[in-house]
């Protein structure tokens, strides 16, 4: 056992560049991987446009990749670049705070997802953990997917355990955590801390599509573009009748698994409102999967700052008679939530403990993960 397994508690860095391609959320967290987690400070930096053009290309250059190691046209280039975005974000990050190097643990790093097939047991993320080792000094976690998958799990969504550590400050059960990042997915936290966790489905990604494609700006900030709209019925119905929402068994979602409207089917306001309702009404409809209604739903993510959607979310919850919260009104923080779950999901790898379980991913049994990546100026167990 090494020094870090051994240690009560860690200090962790988070990274998450989700399926929004809007930037790396980094997050500091002290937590034992269990029931103790101590949050610290959480900040997001930005790509520039043309870094995340490159990152939408390379969605459509990696739907050629059959395995996992296949990094097909510039790809290679690419994960290079966005692992040294990601080490020069930890630098800001850590000298924003009047932190050094040395006082970090581990760095728990998702990477960029460009791939994911859990039908084909394919999963892919964008980012050399090595290199990031490498470029800071510390012991990176990364990989943290492919386990899951090996052992019959989806590799999604692995935030839900997380979920459950910070559920313990709660009074309400069951609770419900919404995530709405590109892909919308909620984790029910029951009263004996029963996990089930599954992508909802569209969350971001069809309007940041849809508003960047016929307004030229990358998301539709605090609705405002929707807020001038209506919602078109048959378009919303054609969205929530998908097969994905019928199954009886839940799947996770790639990016691409819902295609935003044709070009020429609706004008851009009332395309907004519409997309913006599908969201809401996608994550309500997850009730229906849960073991019991649940009584609060707390709203994490880029999509809790889009008042429409949270305005629909609001009235279709209160029809049940639960409450919708974002995040901060709950006392946590809705945008670095993802980024300290990967630092706490770094700390549960190293200490060998579960990532994932049957109810969040459908694995078939609580299964670890990760690879660990010590740097060189290290000594390696």
């Amino acid at each position: 056992m090494t020094k870090l397994e051994a240690a009560s508690r860690l200090t962790a860095i988070g990274l998450m560049s989700g399926t929004s391609l809007d930037g790396i959320d980094v997050a500091l967290l002290s937590t034992d991987g269990a029931t103790f987690v101590e949050r610290g400070p959480a900040a997001g930096y930005s790509y520039e446009p043309a870094f995340r053009r490159r990152l939408a290309d390379a969605l459509e250059t990696a739907k050629s990749i059959v395995k996992r190691e296949d990094r097909p046209g510039d790809l290679s280039e690419l994960e290079r670049e966005l692992t040294m975005r990601h080490a020069e974000a930890v630098r800001r990050f850590v000298t924003d705070n009047g932190l050094r190097l040395s006082d970090i643990d581990v760095v728990g790093f998702h990477g960029q997802t460009v791939l994911h097939r859990p039908g084909q047991a394919l999963t892919v993320q964008l980012g050399l953990g090595q290199l990031l080792a490498d470029e800071l000094g510390v012991h990176v976690v990364y990989d943290m997917r492919a386990n899951d998958m090996a052992h019959g799990g989806e590799g999604a969504p692995l935030v839900p355990v997380y979920h459950r550590a910070l559920a313990a400050s709660l009074d309400e059960r069951p609770v419900v955590f919404v995530n709405i990042g590109g892909i919308s997915n909620v984790t029910y936290v029951g009263e004996n801390d029963e996990l089930v966790a599954f992508d909802s489905g569209p969350g971001n990604t069809l309007i940041d599509q849809w508003v960047e494609r016929h307004a030229g700006v990358p998301f539709d900030q605090g609705g405002a573009i929707a807020s001038e709209g209506g919602v078109v019925a048959a378009l919303a119905e054609r969205y929530l009748a998908s097969d994905f929402f019928t199954a009886d068994i839940r799947r996770s979602l790639d990016r691409n698994d819902f295609p935003p409207p044709g070009d020429h089917e609706v004008e851009l306001a009332d395309g907004a409102r519409t997309l913006a309702h599908v969201s809401a009404a996608a994550i309500i409809k997850a009730a229906d999967h849960f073991p019991k209604p649940p009584k609060r739903w707390i709203i994490c993510g880029g999509g809790r700052k889009n008042r429409v959607i949270i305005e629909d979310l609001r009235r279709m919850a209160g029809a049940s008679g639960a409450q919708v919260s974002v995040a901060e009104e709950v006392g946590f923080d809705g945008d670095g939530m993802e980024a300290e779950a990967w630092a706490y999901l770094a700390v549960r790898s190293l200490k060998g403990l579960a990532l994932t379980f049957p109810g969040t991913t459908r694995v078939r049994s609580p299964v670890t993960g990760g690879v660990t990546a010590y740097p060189h100026t290290a000594e390696s167990p």
